[in-house]
């Protein structure tokens, strides 16, 4: 099955929220897991956007909590596929909080989630190769396929001298 291969911004998937009471910890700032969740369901949906599909998640790869998000922010959220491999894309996700007075946008968080595109079975499916065309997204595009070498051979899955692409950074 030949598919035509798509940009990750055919992807992106935007979130734009505000924090409110019942979902900051006790010194008012939005709960770790409040945020995980949000970023699961931007990430999903830009997975179906460009698989088509329905997806899950496979796995969350790496979350960074840089900067605290306190209540009454503006939270955005934007979710892209930056690979596609057979069946999976690995989303980046960059979590950003809006300057009440200057409308000013921060980098807060970042995480890297797994997707696995399936049909109403529940069956992995292929989905269509990614072209990056930014400099930001052929960065990740270059570095999901080291991630997921380095994830084969921490779970046995891929021998060490097989990860080439991971070797090549060491050698």
């Amino acid at each position: 099955m030949s598919l035509t291969p798509k940009t990750p911004s055919e992807s992106l998937t935007i979130h734009t929220d505000l924090v409110l009471p019942s979902e900051t910890n006790h010194i008012h700032n939005l709960f770790g897991g409040e945020l995980l969740a949000r970023m699961d369901r931007a990430a999903s949906i830009a997975g179906q956007r460009h698989s088509r599909c329905i997806t899950v998640t496979a796995s969350v790869n790496h979350v960074a909590f840089t900067k605290a998000i306190s209540l009454g922010s503006v939270v955005t959220i934007e979710a892209k596929v930056s690979r596609a491999f057979k069946s999976s894309m690995e989303v980046y996700i960059d979590v950003w909080v809006e300057d009440r007075e200057s409308g000013s946008k921060t980098k807060a968080n970042e995480a890297i989630y797994t997707f696995v595109a399936v049909d109403e079975n529940g069956k992995p499916v292929e989905v269509a190769p990614i072209i990056p065309e930014t400099k930001l997204e052929k960065q990740r595009y270059d570095a999901a396929l080291r991630r997921k070498q380095l994830s084969l051979v921490l779970a046995g899955k891929m021998k060490p001298e097989e990860a080439t692409e991971l070797k090549a950074l060491f050698v």
